[in-house]
């Protein structure tokens, strides 16, 4: 474990989590006069999240999975988002039920959706577990902040911003999915 597998695992899920992308949907969810808790849903996202990455593979094990296989998959996964991304388009949708903001769909599955959760396995592939643990930890905290001060955020990044944002870590997701795709890839 070093710092720097921590904050490479840590800018991964940053990545694939994309809350920066997502400010805009936190904006509109309170808008349409939804309350969003920051603590509630940031703890139940982080709570999904190590679940899932002490319990995910024994799931994976009754379906005869091995871990680096899931890992393509979810470099596959984590190739879609960014193309998403970088082009606009959405080839994984999901329809959110937003009666309920804060742990439904803000939690799950924005913050703790289908690709955190892949890359969270896959991630498993390459890095110590303790390292994804605190990269984890690393990503709530800055998912706290960045749904508490979501309107300030909104205001200083304006709309253009988030998309640029949300662009360049396209790229970086891209970028990921290809260098897990080489790691795991057996022939």
């Amino acid at each position: 474990m070093s710092v720097k597998e921590i904050l490479s695992a840590a800018l991964i899920l940053f990545s694939v989590i994309d809350i920066l992308g997502n400010i805009p949907v936190v904006i509109s969810l309170k808008e349409q006069g939804k309350n969003i808790e920051s603590g509630k849903a940031t703890i139940a996202a982080g709570v999904l999240m190590i679940l899932f990455l002490f319990v995910g593979e024994q799931i994976l094990k009754l379906f005869g999975v091995d871990v680096s296989s899931f890992a393509v998959a979810g470099a596959i996964v984590i190739f879609i988002i960014g193309m998403e991304m970088i082009m606009g388009i959405t080839l994984i949708h999901e329809e959110p039920d937003l009666q309920s903001s804060s742990l439904f769909p803000l939690a799950f599955p924005m913050i703790a959706g289908a690709g955190t959760l892949t890359t969270i396995l896959s991630l498993r592939a390459e890095y110590e577990t303790l390292s994804i643990l605190l990269a984890i930890a690393l990503n709530m905290v800055f998912i706290y902040l960045m749904i508490h001060f979501s309107d300030w955020i909104h205001k200083k990044i304006g709309r253009s911003g988030a998309v640029v944002i949300r662009k360049i870590f396209g790229i970086v997701l891209l970028a990921i999915g290809i260098k897990l795709f080489k790691t795991n890839w057996a022939l």
